[in-house]
């Protein structure tokens, strides 16, 4: 969750390079509440991800993520969607003849009442980190409930987009999103201008975000794609909302997480991005 606050009467929110991925946050949770619960130590237990981006590759080699004590890593395996699907082709593996499983209750988004029924969260297919951010620090710092959905202002294309909290007349929060490298140059110039007025900036590389990550499973021509992009975020948004903060064992779990950072633990939701000198030629790297 992202906590925010006023010092000095200006809004303060966290500096997001420090809040860990998805993909790693789960990994280091894995890790942690999976392994306490089988009673093994976190070297027992191999977490593989299936994420629509080579680049988590990346990030899941990083060594801020490798546990030195144990030699092994948060996330041991990243096949992406395109990979995933190669996989069914090689073994003949049809989805639609395939048992379905039970999702562990813990550590999965899925229904309260203990079935197997996913849920999402408010937000694009890029997370929903700024809609999320938006609400929280709306509630905390103003009182205000910003309702289910926000309205967003397209600037120069879809993919560039603001959505401003206005208290009595008055501009108090602008959060923006800027997917794809042409809309992220565009937020640079801003910053080196100084004409960067945002409190909140969502970024991705991908254009339309991860649900056209460059590890999704490709169409053959580009009607076909912006057809398959449609269909996947229809499926996407056709989940079952529920805010985390309404789901009380993500609640505990984060309190309890929350909890030990305080004490000098662990901090498993957080990290310290920093430059990484270049030491590998990424194209001798074996996906």
């Amino acid at each position: 969750m992202c906590y925010a606050e006023k010092t000095h009467g200006k809004l303060i929110l966290p500096h997001i390079s420090r809040t860990k991925s998805p993909q790693q946050t789960l990994g280091s949770l894995v890790k942690d509440v999976m392994t306490q619960r089988l009673n093994v130590t976190p070297d027992r237990v191999y977490h593989c991800t299936i994420m629509p981006c080579y680049d988590k590759k990346l990030e899941a080699s990083r060594e801020d993520f490798y546990n030195d004590v144990y030699s092994t890593r948060d996330v041991d395996l990243v096949i992406t969607s395109i990979e995933m699907e190669k996989v069914f082709q090689d073994r003949q593996i049809d989805l639609k003849t395939v048992s379905e499983g039970t999702l562990d209750s813990e550590l999965s988004y899925c229904a309260v009442d203990g079935s197997n029924d996913l849920m999402s969260h408010r937000g694009g297919g890029s997370g929903g980190y700024l809609e999320h951010a938006f609400t929280h620090a709306a509630n905390a710092l103003f009182q205000m409930e910003t309702g289910q959905n926000l309205q967003y202002k397209m600037l120069r294309n879809r993919d560039f987009q603001e959505v401003t909290l206005t208290v009595n007349g008055d501009s108090k929060l602008k959060f923006a999103f800027a997917y794809g490298f042409r809309n992220i140059q565009n937020v640079v110039q801003k910053i080196k201008r100084k004409r960067c007025d945002y409190h909140f900036i969502e970024v991705m590389a991908c254009p339309s975000g991860c649900t056209n990550g460059g590890g999704q499973i490709r169409a053959e021509t580009r009607e076909e794609a912006q057809q398959l992009l449609r269909e996947v975020n229809t499926l996407y948004d056709s989940l079952p909302e529920r805010r985390p903060e309404e789901v009380e064992r993500v609640v505990n779990l984060h309190q309890r997480l929350v909890g030990e950072a305080e004490k000098g633990g662990k901090g498993l939701l957080h990290t310290e991005y920093h430059e990484i000198e270049k030491t590998v030629n990424a194209l001798n790297i074996k996906w």
